[in-house]
């Protein structure tokens, strides 16, 4: 069975308890390390190479945003999927344009989180429903918060 290798990153330790209960629902999930800040995120996703990121915006040190860019640069391989409270769309659509490939409300963790990393290991992108979306009534949404990945999709499903 191949698995898929994951960095669990949020400051707030009893978050990280409740996400690694979600994700021991799936033997082919392994988390092979965590992190409480950026800049620790940063320097585990370099040294281990995970498959998937899960990382919260709010963080101590350097922000999620500046850590997925540069994750984004040392390891162009991992995939990073946002698990934050933020709901503000424009956030969202920065956090996306610096290399996340999708982004979880921890409102929705325990119905969307597994859904989310599937969507987002197939390619896809992937939108919390509870952000308000510019215009998803375009082709490559699907309701349940995937975005295709065409290049030419703006982030939350809006058009360039």
């Amino acid at each position: 069975m191949a698995y898929t290798r994951i960095l669990l990153v949020d400051d707030y330790e009893p978050w990280r308890r409740s996400v690694v209960s979600i994700l021991k629902r799936r033997d082919e999930l392994q988390i092979i390390g965590e992190a409480a800040d950026g800049l620790e995120a940063v320097q585990k996703a370099e040294a281990l190479n995970p498959d998937l990121i899960l990382l919260d915006i709010s963080l101590p040190t350097l922000s999620g945003i500046e850590a997925a860019s540069r994750i984004s640069h040392l390891v162009p391989g991992s995939k990073i999927l946002f698990v934050s409270s933020n709901t503000d769309a424009e956030l969202v659509r920065v956090a996306l344009s610096n290399g996340a490939q999708g982004y979880v409300l921890k409102a929705d963790a325990g119905s969307e989180l597994l859904p989310a990393i599937k969507a987002v290991l197939q390619g896809k992108r992937y939108v919390s429903r509870g952000i308000e979306r510019d215009d998803c009534s375009g082709e490559g949404c699907s309701g349940e918060g995937c975005c295709d990945t065409e290049e030419t999709e703006v982030l939350l499903c809006g058009r360039q």
